[in-house]
């Protein structure tokens, strides 16, 4: 792996960030382009291709939003449904949920349609015997139907086929026969877990899916080649790991949320670095804004996410909690006259006020400019000339000042004071109100505007300091470059723990391990390291929500487990999310869950540091007149040419090509050994100094 040149591409709904990593020389270079929306494959190489010689990289890792995206505006193919007679309707009734909990208002449209859902006679039983086999010209008379209302891909989901997945086999072999392309797929290879709601929507979400991404990703992937590429192309998935093309392919919906995950990889290893390991991060885009917990230096990973109203998926994804407040959200006073912010946002075109490109709908980074915070004549990634703040102010005035009876400032001042109290909401979200203090956490603000809003966030949430990347406007794609492959397989097994036999679970786990190790290997990738990481579900019986319990081996994958071990690690597990216990009640296990992961070499995050003959008055830029309460003059630096424990006193503003650092009044920031900021209340700050002398 040695000499390479690695660049980290993460396409968002405004910019395309990229990262390239010489792991020979530790060189680094990054670059901010405008995504070109709906044909995203020209930006993502017309990108890379300003980087370097396409011909001399050696791998591209790739985050991507086209999955996520094409779900929330319901722009998937038309896909259709076979199914078990009688369960047509799972995508519509899913948990019996509201979309308003208080009220029957709100209307949710299914993924896939009900005249594309058909059902087929078959049954096989929660035991995994088969009542009735699945009759083939069923299964072609129903694919049939579908190609000629027009679906494109295809999912079968059969009733308990996690426990025996022969039924589904059979009509998947029918369905291949005769469909035009290679877009079908049985529940059983997406998701064999036990819940047949999860499980169909999951399926039918990847089907709606693997047209669209898939011909994303060949159009990427044709542009490289015909460019020289000849390396490696990898796509992050929603668990941080990366997996191939191919996967990608057959997977897509393994690739909902892979940018934002990728910028929290990157997060905690940045964190970890740094020795801060208990860290929230807010990664602040030009649609949302995006949240994670990262506790001891390891991302929380849930089970199962939802990404929009009844659009439900269950693979294993970093926890991220999203909302529509980024820098392109558009503000608006709403019937009531109450000013509200997002979630539509003026995305790339287009996009704010200031861009000059016939928007005229304020955004927050209008009210940045107005307010003096972003600096008109440098704006970050290099695709405009210059801002035209006279736009943002006369958008702002027209639909924020006048209603509201502000001036342009004050209604500026209004839109950010609102934009960060939301952001706040998500933070507190993510931390107080799951049971955490956030005075013991970092705040990791990235994304093109997350340094813009981090110290108004430290005042707001109580939250300790934060500590800035060096390049926080492209953090998600040096997380492409850190990311490990991994792949993940679940196994439904459904047994009392008294009934569970130890060598009948490791028999599963090292068949899982195999056929995961497997799939590493067909990478053709070098690994640092591989490991194998193993857990259970488990409940009390008669509880639906289970706790994930880890099964620890050595390292090697040897040991011995007992009933008596998994109990015990139960129990704590329990106690862990729950605060008790329940005595003496019985005790489900429902699911193995398996990760084989291949470790990739390490960025060593020193080469990222300031150059050694750096100087504090090489990085003064003067100063401008910014509002914060009042007008003041804040100082203005070159971020990227602040030396190594230089420290700055606010109010300043902080430039760089991928983003804008604020420092409010009363706060300030220093630079640590590998470039990163760290930023604190001004006395807080003095008082570690001094405790520490």
């Amino acid at each position: 792996m040695s000499g390479r040149l690695v660049v980290g591409v993460d396409v968002g709904g405004t910019y395309t960030d990229l990262f390239l990593y010489d792991d020979a020389t530790g060189r680094v270079r990054t670059a901010k382009v405008p995504s070109t929306r709906g044909q995203e494959a020209v930006g993502f190489t017309a990108g890379v291709g300003a980087l370097a010689n396409l011909g001399d990289i050696s791998a591209i890792v790739h985050g991507t939003t086209v999955g996520t995206n094409a779900l929330l505006e319901r722009k998937g193919v038309r896909a259709g449904l076979i199914t078990t007679q009688g369960f047509r309707d799972v995508l519509e009734m899913r948990r019996r949920d509201r979309r308003q909990t208080w009220g029957l208002t709100g209307a949710f449209i299914p993924a896939i349609e009900r005249d594309l859902r058909l059902e087929v006679a078959e049954r096989t039983l929660a035991d995994g015997s088969v009542l009735i086999p699945v009759d083939p010209e069923e299964v072609r008379g129903a694919a049939q139907r579908l190609l000629a209302a027009g679906a494109e891909a295809l999912a079968i989901v059969f009733l308990h086929s996690y426990a025996n997945p022969a039924n589904e086999r059979v009509a998947l072999a029918v369905a291949r026969e005769m469909w035009p392309n290679g877009h079908v797929a049985i529940s059983s290879d997406i998701l064999p877990e036990i819940r047949e709601f999860e499980r169909t929507s999951t399926t039918a979400l990847n089907a709606v899916l693997q047209p669209v991404v898939g011909s994303y990703l060949a159009a990427v992937d044709t542009r490289l080649r015909a460019g020289g590429f000849a390396g490696e192309l990898l796509i992050v998935q929603s668990n941080g790991g990366v997996m191939s093309v191919a996967t990608a392919e057959q997977l897509p919906i393994r690739t909902a949320l892979s940018g934002p995950a990728a910028g929290v990889i990157a997060a905690a290893h940045i964190a970890i670095a740094a020795g801060y390991p208990d860290v929230i991060t807010g990664d602040v885009g030009g649609t949302s804004f995006d949240v994670s917990l990262i506790a001891g230096g390891i991302p929380a990973l849930a089970a199962q996410s939802t990404l929009d109203f009844g659009l439900v998926v269950r693979t294993p994804m970093i926890e991220i909690t999203t909302i529509g407040a980024g820098g392109g959200s558009i503000a608006r006073v709403d019937a009531a006259g109450l000013l509200q912010i997002g979630p539509q946002s003026a995305g790339a075109l287009p996009g704010p006020a200031c861009y000059g490109a016939g928007g005229d709908r304020p955004t927050v980074t209008d009210a940045n400019v107005v307010l003096g915070r972003i600096n008109a004549a440098r704006p970050i990634g290099g695709a405009l000339a210059a801002l035209d703040v006279d736009a943002a102010a006369r958008a702002i005035e027209a639909e924020v000042g006048r209603p509201l009876g502000l001036s342009v400032t004050a209604a500026a001042q209004a839109i950010l004071r609102v934009a960060n109290a939301r952001m706040a909401g998500a933070l507190r979200l993510v931390s107080i109100e799951r049971g955490h203090d956030p005075k013991r956490f970092t705040l990791m603000p990235f994304g093109g505007g997350g340094a813009l809003h981090a110290g108004a966030l430290l005042r707001e949430v109580g939250l300790a300091r934060a500590l800035i990347p060096r390049f926080p406007g492209v953090t998600s794609a040096l997380g492409c470059v850190i990311a490990d492959m991994r792949h993940d397989r679940v196994r439904t097994l459904n047994v009392p723990l008294e009934a569970l036999e130890p060598s009948a679970l490791r028999a599963e786990m090292d068949m899982a391990a195999s056929v995961l190790g497997a799939l590493l290997e067909r990478a053709g990738m070098a690994f640092v390291a591989t490991r194998v990481e193993h857990e259970l579900d488990m409940s009390y019986v008669g509880q639906t929500h289970t706790v994930a319990v880890p099964l620890l081996l050595a390292p090697d994958g040897s040991g011995l487990l007992t009933r008596g071990d998994i109990f015990a690690a139960f129990e704590s597990a329990y106690r862990s999310a729950y605060g008790r216990v329940l005595p003496d009640a019985p005790v489900r296990v429902l699911n193995l869950r398996t990760a084989v992961i291949g470790e990739r070499p390490r960025i060593d995050l020193l080469s990222l540091a300031p150059p050694a003959d750096a100087r504090l008055d090489d990085a003064q830029r003067g100063t401008r007149p910014v509002w914060f309460a009042d007008q003041m003059h804040a100082g203005i630096w070159d971020r990227l040419a602040l030396p190594v424990g230089a420290i700055v006193a606010g109010p300043a503003v902080l430039e760089q090509p991928d983003a804008t650092v604020l420092i409010e009044p009363g706060q300030q920031a220093r630079v640590d050994r590998f470039g990163n900021l760290v930023l604190e209340e001004a006395a807080t700050a003095a008082h570690v100094a001094s405790t520490h002398r």
